[in-house]
């Protein structure tokens, strides 16, 4: 497993867990800059605040995520609105849980131990 920082806006920072060694290695070419496609993260929220991700009250299922270039506008939503109408997600908000913010960018991996 490793862990990886996504922003969306400058100082607003997401980290989320990857457990798939493909999309780990994808994740490392995004930060290295090697990668230039599907550079999005998505997956599927949780509404529950987990260590390695303090600032928020919920992170991403590590099985969920995915690294896209368009996303459907029905997941795109910026992070602190996710927080902010945390309630109302998974309904008619964010269906399914699932999010997929248009402009989240892996900026760093983490190491934790």
């Amino acid at each position: 497993m490793a862990y990886f920082v996504f922003t969306q806006r400058p100082g607003q920072v997401f980290v989320f867990e990857v457990t798939d060694e493909e999309k780990i290695a994808h994740a490392r070419k995004i930060v290295s800059g090697e990668e230039t496609e599907r550079v999005h993260v998505a997956g599927k929220i949780v509404k529950k605040k987990v260590s390695y991700n303090p600032d928020w009250d919920f992170h991403l299922d590590p099985a969920s995520i995915q690294f896209f270039d368009q996303g459907i506008e029905v997941c795109d939503a910026n992070m602190e609105y996710v927080e902010d109408h945390l309630d109302e997600a998974c309904g008619a908000f964010l269906p399914g849980c699932q999010w997929c913010p248009w402009d989240s960018r892996v900026i760093r991996e983490l190491s934790l131990p």
